[in-house]
């Protein structure tokens, strides 16, 4: 229980420290890369960006930019962590058919080549199913225990299995989410920034085009980022969150397998 706690601890620290380093990759990104002075006009970053230079124009969307690009790093890291740990926990070869030649074996009562099969697997349906047939056996030779309490024990080692698989499934998606709703919302900040600044140069008299451009400009460009991030995010997060409700159903299914066949072999 402590490991796990550690390993727990240890991962949201690096969740952590990734966030932050996105931040500061998101400011250099703005300085050093939008904010070049080649960008602009008289190679000069407040002055107007380069016609066609789409780097300078972004620049020009503010200081809540950065933020924005930060958001979208996250997504990216946080994305591509998830691709890879469901493809680990997908483990080797086609669930569906992993799932046929457990049953077969499991109803011909060759648990030993059905524990071969999950180490050969190595994902985690692979463990849930390894962990029941291990519990399978035990039981069966177990004696001093009725049939009842034997189904109970092993329906019991399985959700116990599946439940140790989970987390590991689905961890990091809240980050994935979080940042599809504050994409929008830090997008919406530069906005109203950007239309503040737009009014303002209304006020005063006679419009000034040039403010209202830079005005216009921020609000458009925050606006962009931040449905951008979040746009990403909800794709993604739907379509892990489909990965891993197929992977649950696999995970019932095989244990409802073991269970059923446990119940019609024994007496």
């Amino acid at each position: 229980m402590s490991n796990s706690k550690k390993a727990g601890g240890f991962s949201s620290l690096v969740a952590s420290l990734t966030i932050a380093i996105a931040v500061v990759i998101g400011f250099l990104v703005y300085y050093k890369i939008f904010g070049n002075p080649a960008n602009f006009e008289e190679n000069d970053p407040t002055k107007e960006p380069l016609d066609g230079s789409i780097l300078g124009t972004i620049y020009k969307g503010g200081i809540i930019v950065p933020f924005l690009v930060a958001v979208n790093i996250t997504v990216i890291i946080f994305v591509l962590e998830r691709f890879v740990t469901l493809s680990r926990s997908k483990g080797r070869g086609n669930i569906n058919k992993f799932i046929t030649k457990i049953k077969g074996l499991v109803d011909s009562k060759d648990t030993a080549s059905a524990i071969e099969e999950c180490d050969k697997q190595k994902g985690s349906l692979a463990n849930v199913v390894r962990a029941g047939l291990e519990k399978y056996e035990a039981v069966s030779t177990d004696s001093s225990l009725d049939k009842e309490k034997k189904v109970e024990l092993l329906k019991k080692e399985l959700e116990e299995a599946t439940a140790l698989e989970l987390p590991m499934l689905s961890k990091n998606l809240v980050i994935i989410s979080t940042c599809a709703s504050i994409g929008t919302l830090i997008g919406l900040i530069g906005t109203v920034l950007g239309m503040i600044k737009s009014f303002s140069a209304m006020s005063s008299g006679a419009p000034d085009p040039g403010a209202l451009a830079v005005g216009i400009s921020e609000a458009l460009i925050n606006t962009f980022l931040g449905i951008f991030a979040s746009t990403i995010a909800i794709i993604f997060y739907n379509f892990f969150s489909t990965k891993i409700d197929q992977m649950t159903h696999s995970m019932d299914e095989a244990g409802f397998s073991i269970v059923q066949n446990f119940n019609a072999t024994q007496k």
